[in-house]
């Protein structure tokens, strides 16, 4: 048994080894970009959700660079962040310009911290990017609050504030990345009133319907909604319940937008999720609006760097891979695969015209960063 595990090591060896050269000869030395690796990641039983999700982040610039910078500040208690920092580290050190990586130790760190990972099935990959962002913030202002207490800040300097545990934490750069406001506004028909919360985003949830775009599934995402009869809205002017118009503006738009096409359903008839392969076409580059009449910020230019697509029928099931803009070209991550791929190509992830298949590989996380 352990000479056939061997070989079989062997072979898969051999052929990551095969991919690697066949890559680094089809960028060719001259275009290689200078200090950039292309690694695919090893798949410790159905954890390609998690492999997808790390290579999207890593292509995402500023969020590599900021996970860089933490790595070289002094060791920290081992916690998910630091196990992503030397992920990272190893992949942007390694003398080789291409090949795989073993993530086990963060893959072990994972599954001690939440429960939900500690298995061997196949998970969301959307809830494990919401989950690693927040918990990644939630690192950041521990750190920051352990830093206060001991009298000083991260600079030196004495800490005024430091009695002050009533205060809203202070923005990582996490919500410096990712953070964008949305503003949930209500106008009561009566009296006209206008009352509005606000409600910040690290992703944006939209909805999706058959042969659209992104850009139509945002601007549906801000359509106003009648709040009548058995939902009407208590207004505090009135003191009273009254039918009200309700509607979602963006109010701060994010240097990196994560946008989450929510692609599963729960079917009341079948007693489980489905998967809406419906086609949305995302473009290589979007415009979007500040709908709430701010005008400092009224527009953002944005460029797709990365998008975790879902290959398959259902959440529990099938395979997650990514598709990566790298300097001027696109690369195709599959667990330890890694392939260029054509720009044109993207356009085999919007899914599917036909409703009669299920199964398919469709974009699911799409990452879009501002050019400003």
């Amino acid at each position: 048994m352990e000479i056939l595990m061997t070989v079989s090591k062997f072979a898969s060896f051999c052929t990551m080894g095969a991919n690697a050269s066949a890559l680094e000869k089809e960028i060719g030395s001259e275009q290689f970009p200078v200090n950039e690796h292309y690694f695919g990641l090893v798949n410790f039983g159905n954890t390609c959700y998690c492999n997808s999700v790390l290579q999207a982040l890593y292509f995402c610039r500023p969020f590599r660079e900021k996970i860089l910078a933490y790595r070289s500040q002094p060791r920290r208690k081992e916690n998910l962040l630091t196990c992503l920092a030397d992920l990272f580290h190893s992949i942007a050190n390694q003398k080789r310009k291409v090949g795989v990586i073993p993530p086990k130790k963060f893959i072990t760190r994972l599954r001690k911290e939440n429960e939900l990972f500690d298995n061997y099935m196949q998970q969301d990959a959307h809830e494990f990017l919401n989950y690693l962002l927040n918990t990644i913030a939630d690192l950041l202002q521990e750190e920051r609050k352990q830093e206060k207490s001991n009298g000083r800040l991260a600079n030196g300097t004495l800490d005024s504030q430091n009695n002050n545990s009533n205060a809203t934490p202070a923005p990582t750069w996490v919500h410096e990345i990712f953070q964008g406001t949305l503003t949930n506004e209500t106008r009561c028909l009566t009296c006209e009133t206008i009352s509005s919360k606000d409600e910040d985003f690290l992703d944006l949830s939209v909805d999706v319907e058959q042969n659209t775009s992104i850009t139509h599934c945002l601007r549906g995402f801000s359509n106003t909604e009648t709040l009548c009869s058995e939902y009407k809205y208590y207004c505090e002017e009135c003191r009273s319940k009254q039918e009200a118009h309700k509607r979602m503006r963006v109010k701060k738009l994010p240097m990196i937008l994560a946008l989450h096409l929510k692609r599963f359903k729960y079917m009341e008839q079948l007693q489980r999720y489905t998967k809406l392969s419906y086609r949305v076409v995302f473009p290589l580059e979007l415009r979007l609006f500040n709908t709430s009449g701010d005008a400092t910020n009224p527009e953002r230019l944005y460029d797709l760097v990365a998008v975790v697509v879902h290959c398959g029928s259902g959440p529990n099931r099938g395979h997650y891979i990514a598709i990566v803009k790298s300097h001027d070209f696109w690369l195709l991550f599959d667990d330890d695969i890694v392939e260029k791929i054509d720009a044109q190509a993207i356009e085999e992830f919007y899914g599917l015209t036909s409703e009669i298949s299920k199964n398919s590989e469709s974009g699911y996380i799409l990452f879009y960063q501002s050019r400003d």
